[in-house]
């Protein structure tokens, strides 16, 4: 059973709707024995970076995702994404620390928040069609990076270091194609071992 983080902010009902229609078992949970039984960790997100790291260290999920992030395939996704690095500008808040990196100010000459349909760019041969995209800030990182998009500069769109995977953009908003992204993260992601 894969556990959908509840912590009070994000997209966490259209991540568990697009969950089961991938025929996956999952559920909303904000109970630490529940998330440490599960077979995957998905963290989502929507909102602001120091609320978000607030409202897990509020909960102490903080720290039941930092125990379990090498035991079990662990997926962020937007905020969630964002929240798996060291630290971010917004709120000037430190992350998870899960995978090495930052969260900087996306800084381009065209409209911000990166709002809409955006190509990905990647050697992966799924990664390559329009995903939906809104965010105004985007991680900086030496962990390998699977696909970008480019808005005036290489925006990160998906990240996977081991058993963890960061997708930056909404899988769930962004039609089949973004549901077969996200069948195969949870199927064990992007880099063959």
């Amino acid at each position: 059973m894969i556990a959908i983080v509840d912590y009070g902010l994000g997209n966490i009902k259209n991540i568990e709707r697009a969950i089961h229609h991938l025929g996956f078992e999952a559920v909303l949970t904000d109970d630490s024995e529940v998330i440490r039984s599960s077979s995957h960790i998905v963290l989502p997100g929507v909102g602001h970076f120091k609320d978000a790291m607030q409202a897990l260290k509020q909960s102490g999920l903080d720290k039941v995702l930092i125990e379990l992030q090498n035991s079990k395939p662990f997926i962020g996704i937007c905020l969630g994404m964002q929240l798996m690095f060291d630290h971010s500008a917004e709120g000037d808040s430190n992350g998870l620390g899960i995978i090495p990196g930052k969260v900087v100010p996306i800084k381009t000459t065209y409209p911000v928040p990166h709002l809409g349909w955006n190509n990905l760019e990647s050697e992966h041969p799924l990664l390559n069609q329009d995903v939906y995209f809104i965010h105004s800030y985007y991680v900086q990182t030496e962990a390998p990076i699977i696909a970008t998009a480019d808005y005036g500069l290489p925006i990160t769109a998906i990240v996977q270091a081991q058993n963890k995977i960061g997708i930056q953009f909404h899988p769930e908003k962004s039609g089949d194609y973004g549901l077969e992204i996200l069948n195969q993260a949870l199927k064990g992601g992007f880099i063959d071992d």
